[in-house]
């Protein structure tokens, strides 16, 4: 029987659509930053493909080395935008700045080393068993494009620490007007305009490299002349001694080694397409391009639900940080979705709009349009895997990814595309497979700790 003189519930909606508000409106400029991390290489992609097919195929080769090592890196800078993100829900404001200047020292280290191991760019495509051709000229645009990391990498670190103070804006217009640049000086680099010579695949590494440089500056000295600089201590000394360095790099390693597996699984991806052939090879770089430009508003979404994770954790709010959780995956299902049905139905056409070679074209379109399906699931993966590092779980995303895409995705692109004979197609249906395993067992985890309330 109800009982009718029993208050009402209070309405759920309007809490509702405000923390829908409030992730969109974070969210939105983050994804804008992402996209235009892809878009500048994507327009490289675009630019080289109408070039040649050659030149696409060396920068495809070359991006398989250096992308792991940047993907990693960015991971390991994660620990800035979580250390911030709590310390700001905290309300210890100086703290955001300790965090920022941990980073930039730290992420300054990791270029560093990230442009010396890419140095050898040219040897370890020889030992994947790449031909002659691929291995020397992939290896001459993977030189120029490792002195770039170290500028790339702090300018990530840079916008997680100002994507955690709820102001991603700056960053992305930052980024769309490093695009703009990228378009010109590939436009003079790659196809030899305004008296330079037409440098194809080396020429689009320097634009990018030069591009970089300029994105890092820009960012270091707009936080460093933030109008309440001295509220947050941007410029004081990092202070929390070993304690606050280790908790900031222990996100990071969790973020670091799940990129670091996924990466490195995706550079594998590309290598076994590399034994397919060069139009494969090309094909497949098209589709991944696609698939990796879409999944950067899935990270857009991911990142702005790791904020208010951690925001909300930082505030001892329990029941915040799971609604954050979910909510983020739903807002990330639904945008999926809308996307994956876009790019399933316009697959020729976007492939038309990367290559001019008929043959390129007929490969890479049915590949574009199965990255439609893919996308749902790959999206939602890192959705999860960032809700759970902003509540602290670090471990279970990396063993997640480990079995995910080394144990599950590598042993089935190389079955299904070279055995089976399903080509570059198999290799993306890996992906597909691979990412449901990592969503259903990250849900698994992120509901464990909902229901318990702490952090193992």
């Amino acid at each position: 029987m109800i009982d009718e003189t029993a208050a009402p519930p209070p309405p759920a909606a309007p809490k509702l659509g405000r923390q829908i508000k409030d992730l969109l409106r974070l969210a939105l400029p983050v994804i804008g930053s992402r996209l235009g991390m892809l878009t500048m290489a994507l327009a490289d992609t675009v630019m080289l493909g109408r070039f040649a097919a050659r030149e696409l195929a060396y920068q495809s080769i070359a991006i398989a080395v250096t992308i792991p090592l940047f993907v990693t890196a960015i991971g390991l800078c994660l620990g800035t935008l979580v250390a911030t993100a709590r310390a700001n829900g905290a309300g210890r404001f100086a703290d955001c700045g300790a965090a920022w200047r941990r980073g930039l020292v730290y992420a300054a280290g990791l270029g560093t080393v990230c442009l010396c191991l890419a140095l050898a760019g040219e040897w370890a495509l020889e030992l994947s068993g790449q031909n002659a051709e691929l291995s020397r000229e992939g290896g001459r645009v993977v030189r120029v494009l490792a002195l770039g990391l170290p500028f790339m990498i702090i300018y990530i670190s840079c916008a997680y620490f100002m994507e955690a103070l709820k102001r991603p804006t700056v960053p992305m217009f930052l980024m769309i007007a490093a695009n703009l640049l990228n378009i010109f000086l590939n436009w003079m680099w790659i196809y030899g305009n305004l008296g330079f010579p037409s440098l194809g695949a080396v020429g689009s590494a320097w634009a990018s490299t030069s591009v970089r440089a300029g994105l890092a500056a820009a960012l270091i000295l707009y936080i460093w002349n933030l109008h309440d600089h001295e509220r947050l201590g941007v410029r004081s000394r990092a202070g929390g001694g070993w304690r606050a360095w280790r908790e900031q790099r222990r996100i990071g390693y969790s973020a670091g080694d799940s990129q670091a597996v996924e990466s490195m699984a995706f550079s594998l991806q590309t290598l076994i397409a590399g034994l397919l052939g060069t139009i494969a090879l090309a094909a497949y770089s098209i589709a991944f391009q696609m698939l990796g430009m879409m999944f950067m508003v899935a990270l857009g979404i991911g990142s702005a639900t790791a904020v208010l994770v951690g925001h909300a954790w930082g505030a001892r709010d329990v029941p915040g940080m799971a609604r954050a959780g979910w909510l983020g995956l739903g807002v990330n299902s639904v945008a999926m979705l809308a996307l994956g049905g876009l790019v399933f139905a316009l697959a020729p056409s976007i492939a038309e709009g990367f290559a001019v070679e008929a043959a390129l074209i007929a490969a890479a379109a049915p590949l574009i349009a199965f990255i439609g399906i893919v996308l749902l699931f790959d999206g939602g993966q890192v959705v999860l895997s960032h809700a759970l590092r902003g509540r602290g779980d670090a471990l279970v995303p990396v063993l997640t990814h480990s079995i995910s895409y080394l144990m599950v995705m590598i042993p089935l692109s190389w079955f299904l595309a070279l055995k089976a004979g399903r080509g570059p197609q198999g290799i993306l249906e890996a992906i597909l497979i691979a990412s449901l395993v990592s969503m259903a067992l990250l849900a698994w985890r992120f509901h464990f700790l909902a229901k318990r309330g702490s952090v193992s």
